[in-house]
C-alpha cells in the first residue's frame, strides 16, 4: 500500500496545495494526482479557523469519491457534521469560521457542499486499520487494545485523545500521553494535538503540526515513513502547541 497522510488542515488549503506539489503531487482539474498512483489519507479536522474550509471539504471529497484517498473524522468533522444535522452546538472554537463560510454561499451551494461532506463523514469509518493491521489512521490516535473496537468509549478517544475531564487555564482538555505507553506493531498515525514538527515515539507519529496556528502543514509517506513539511502561512500562535517531557 502506498499512501501519503496529510495532517489537520483545518482550512488551510494554501498549505495543502503546496504541500502536495512537495511529495510529487501536479493538481490536474483542481485535483492532486500522482504519477505513481499513490492515496492521500486525511487525520481529520479538514475545517475551522482556516480560510478556506469548504474549498478543503470539495477537494477532499472529490478525491474521496474518485477513489483516491481516504478520510478518518476528527473532533471538528463530528461537531460540523452535528450543525449539518440541525444539532444544537456551540458555534465555537473555530467552527464559527466555517459557518460564516456557508452563510456567505447561495441556500443551493451551501447545501451541495453540506452534502459533500455529510456523505464524506457518514461513509468513512471512525479510523482505518490498513495493509493488513500494519498501518492505522485514527485522529487523536487509539490504544493498542481497542483496535477493531468500535464502542463509545473508543469514538471518545479516537475524536478527542486520552483526555481526562479536566481543562487547562485556557479552557481545552488535559489529555494523557498515551503515545508514550503504546507496544503495538502497527504504524498509528494520528494528529489533533498541535506539536511543533512531527512527534514520533514507539510506533506512533502525531502529524499536527499546527498548520493553523502558524506551524507547518505535516504528511508522512507510508510505507517508507519520509516525512514532509510546508510552513503555514497564518499567525504563529505559541501557546496552542503541545511540548513533551
Amino acid at each position: 500500500m502506498k499512501i501519503d497522510i496529510i495532517g489537520d488542515i483545518h482550512g488551510c488549503m494554501k498549505e495543502f496545495e503546496t504541500l502536495t506539489e512537495q511529495m510529487g503531487y501536479k493538481w490536474e482539474k483542481d485535483l492532486p494526482v500522482h504519477e505513481d498512483d499513490r492515496l492521500l489519507g486525511f487525520v481529520g479536522d479538514l475545517t475551522d479557523r482556516g480560510p478556506d474550509s469548504l474549498e478543503v471539504i470539495q477537494t477532499v471529497w472529490k478525491l474521496w469519491k474518485k477513489g483516491q484517498a481516504l478520510f478518518a473524522p476528527g473532533n471538528h468533522c463530528n461537531k460540523l457534521y452535528r450543525y449539518l444535522n440541525g444539532n444544537n452546538v456551540q458555534i465555537t472554537h473555530g467552527l464559527e469560521t466555517t459557518v460564516a463560510e456557508f452563510d456567505a454561499l447561495t441556500i443551493s451551494n451551501r447545501n451541495d457542499i453540506a452534502a459533500m461532506f455529510m456523505e464524506l463523514y457518514e461513509e468513512s469509518p471512525l479510523y482505518h486499520v490498513l495493509d493488513n493491521g500494519k498501518l492505522i489512521i485514527a485522529h487523536a490516535g487509539i490504544k493498542e487494545d481497542d483496535i477493531g473496537k468500535y464502542s463509545k468509549k473508543v469514538k471518545t478517544f479516537v475524536l478527542y485523545g486520552d483526555i481526562t475531564g479536566e481543562k487547562h487555564p485556557d479552557g481545552s482538555p488535559v489529555r494523557r500521553d498515551w503515545a508514550k505507553h503504546y507496544q503495538g506493531s502497527a504504524w498509528i498515525v494520528y494528529g489533533h494535538t498541535p506539536v511543533k514538527e512531527a512527534r514520533l515515539i514507539n510506533r506512533t507519529i502525531n502529524i499536527d503540526t499546527g498548520a493553523v496556528f502558524g506551524g507547518s502543514l505535516t504528511s508522512v509517506r507510508y510505507p517508507e515513513m519520509n516525512l514532509y513539511n510546508v510552513p503555514s502561512s497564518m499567525p504563529y500562535v505559541k501557546e496552542k502547541f503541545r511540548t513533551f517531557d
